[in-house]
């Protein structure tokens, strides 16, 4: 893996962070940042973060991002276009966070392949668990900003990571990397960061199941 030119997949998370930070240590070079947003473009897919925030942490990696607006049924053609645009700048190797869910692998595989993308998944088979703790051990500082009120309380949103967290959820029966769907993060700063993002969190937004966080910059 030394040596090759990857674009990453970024949702702002700490899986994305963590394969990002795993594909450094293996000597990969990064050269693109890919972010899936909303057809409007103004919020990124599922963890629901500002493009402003999202180009902030991106600046602090100090590699281009690239954005693709899409409906989930525009989302596999948007996702190519995304992969063609990459390979035609000579990026032979995508970066995942998926950890152990073999349909998202199998999708992500079959439709880089389709771009001669080699995909590459840093966090495969690690125990979800090991994920969070490697996470902390290694300085990241992450945030709750979405939790599924069907699986786990709304109380959680807004909360930083931490060990204690994690020991609260697991004795609570959540998953506490929330690889099932049951919260997001946004990662603010760690390794792989220039100098911290400086965020806001607001107060919570209930939506349907789910009660969002928003996330902004910090006015200066």
């Amino acid at each position: 893996m030394k040596n090759v030119h990857f674009v990453a997949s970024w949702s702002g998370g700490k899986d994305s962070a963590m394969a990002y930070y795993r594909a450094l240590q293996l000597g990969m070079i990064p050269k693109k940042i890919l972010t899936m947003f909303e057809e409007d473009g103004e919020i990124s897919k599922s963890h629901a973060v500002p493009l402003e925030v999202v180009q902030a942490q991106v600046d602090k990696l100090g590699v281009p991002l690239l954005t693709k607006p899409a409906s989930w049924s525009s989302y596999e053609k948007q996702f190519i276009d995304a992969m063609d645009a990459c390979r035609a700048k000579g990026i032979t190797h995508g970066v995942f966070g998926d950890i152990d869910l073999e349909g998202h692998l199998e999708w992500v595989k079959t439709t880089c392949a389709k771009s001669d993308i080699i995909a590459v998944h840093p966090l495969w088979k690690m125990s979800r668990k090991s994920v969070v703790e490697e996470l902390l051990e290694a300085g990241f500082e992450s945030w709750i900003i979405v939790v599924n009120t069907t699986m786990m309380p709304a109380s959680y949103v807004g909360k930083r990571l931490t060990k204690e967290l994690v020991e609260e959820l697991e004795a609570a029966g959540i998953d506490a990397c929330g690889e099932n769907g049951e919260f997001h993060t946004i990662v603010v700063d760690g390794p792989i960061f220039s100098e911290r993002v400086p965020i806001s969190i607001s107060a919570p937004v209930e939506k349907g199941h789910y009660v969002f966080s928003p996330v902004s910059l910090e006015e200066k």
